[in-house]
């Protein structure tokens, strides 16, 4: 288990290392933790917890959606976060029945196709028949409440989890706070939504034509979350691509140093144009050299548009032996 931080220590996080450790509180969303740790110093783990929540609250509405699609079914067997699986095998969902599976998976199916979005319930402290209880229930509500219920649950989701990394917090955030994650108190168009503005562009799609050539850089940051640190000596490409073609014009091949960055910007000045670009990050190679590989992960690739010549593009990677994650930094 990961040893749990103290307020100071988390405060004294940079960056990267802050979304490293609490990425994975918002299902696949690690734009949550970014956006969060700009409201540092954070006076306690409520504290933290609520700015993780006002996050999700001033998000563009496509990126609260894109929040809840990233759950995983209940009962699903299919490969999931460590988090996620944990939540499901604690209240029993890893042992149903053939007759408890069939019904949970015709339940969730039923479920999607009424509001495009999975059943989504904090199952820790509950057992399967509730579990099931709730599903039965809760299918008959409208969008408008399902989508606000959902948006709480992952509230009360992101507290337990939040509650497993902080220091004295094991039982001491209480999950109803986390009542509000869905709310609209946040829709009210105030700017403050830089980190979640970053990912949207992250998740656009490749641009026409590469054009210009401008002041910009692109940077990257690669973290080894299985043993907390940077991820040095790691061998990363940046390929141009062709939006007619198709086709993969290499651009240049480097290293990752000791602090899991490269020695100077990837691509910039003059080369640093809009358009498609992909890099593709040697995660298997790295982790059979430091003995970790467990046969799963190979070559890493991420494909993302340059928009702005003149911008600075951040690209980080978090990768474990049999996983990883990616958004647009700053």
């Amino acid at each position: 288990m990961t040893r749990r931080l103290t307020m100071a220590e988390i405060n004294a996080l940079d960056r990267d290392a802050f979304v490293a450790l609490f990425g994975g509180v918002f299902e696949h969303s690690p734009w949550v933790a970014e956006a969060a740790w700009r409201s540092r110093p954070f006076a306690s783990a409520e504290a933290l917890l609520e700015a993780m929540l006002r996050a999700v609250r001033e998000a563009p509405e496509g990126l609260r959606t894109a929040l809840i699609r990233a759950h995983p079914d209940l009962g699903a067997r299919i490969a999931m976060t460590e988090a996620s699986a944990a939540e499901q095998r604690s209240a029993g969902l890893d042992r149903l029945t053939a007759a408890e599976y069939g019904e949970l998976a015709a339940l969730n199916r039923a479920y999607r196709e009424t509001f495009g979005f999975p059943f989504i319930l904090a199952v820790r402290g509950k057992t399967k028949r509730e579990v099931l209880a709730a599903l039965r229930e809760r299918i008959g509500r409208s969008a408008d409440e399902e989508r606000r219920e959902a948006l709480r649950q992952i509230g009360r989701i992101a507290a337990f989890r939040l509650a497993e990394l902080v220091e004295g917090a094991a039982g001491g955030i209480d999950p109803s706070a986390a009542g509000e994650a869905g709310s609209g108190a946040g829709d009210d168009g105030r700017p403050s939504r830089a980190a979640a503005a970053d990912a949207e562009t992250a998740a656009s799609g490749p641009a026409d034509e590469p054009v210009g050539g401008g002041s910009g850089r692109l940077t990257t940051h690669v973290l080894d979350v299985t043993r907390g640190r940077p991820a040095a000596g790691m061998r990363v490409e940046l390929y141009r691509l062709d939006a007619v073609t198709g086709s993969r014009l290499k651009l240049r091949e480097v290293r990752t140093n000791a602090d899991g960055r490269t020695d100077g910007p990837i691509l910039a000045g003059r080369d640093f144009e809009a358009g498609a670009y992909e890099l593709v990050f040697h995660a298997g190679e790295y982790f059979r050299a430091a003995g970790a590989d467990i046969g799963f992960l190979d070559e890493v690739p991420v494909r993302f548009r340059i928009a702005d010549p003149d911008a600075h593009c951040h690209v980080p990677l978090l990768a474990a032996p049999g996983g990883y994650s990616t958004y647009r930094g700053s």
